[in-house]
């Protein structure tokens, strides 16, 4: 079992629901070498699931596990941003890159 699960809902095969799923995994591929889980949830194909959760703006991305559950909204292009608002560990590529070059 993996330590980090995330619920992404989109709605239908948009150019911002690729971009928010490519932008997730990129993010959680960086911060989470351990694994992760993600299911994506179209919210056209499964209004239902959608209404019971109350997802009312899409994309949305639900942080699962580890509890409690945090919910971001929009397409995840702010790395930084996500990170912290989905608490992932570890600090973005560029820092650890200065980090080891010697910088601050």
């Amino acid at each position: 079992m993996t330590d980090f699960a995330f619920r992404l809902y989109v709605a239908g095969q948009s150019e911002r629901s690729s971009a928010a799923e490519a932008n997730l995994r990129a993010l959680a591929g960086e911060r989470l070498p351990g694994g992760y889980e993600l299911e994506v949830v179209d919210v056209v194909a499964r209004p239902g699931l959608a209404e019971e959760q109350r997802i009312l703006v899409t994309p949305t991305v639900v942080r699962l596990l580890p509890l409690p559950q945090l919910r971001v909204i929009g397409d995840l292009s702010d790395p930084p941003r996500v990170a912290n608002a989905l608490g992932l560990p570890g600090e973005p590529r560029e820092v650890r890159r200065e980090k080891e070059a010697g910088g601050d």
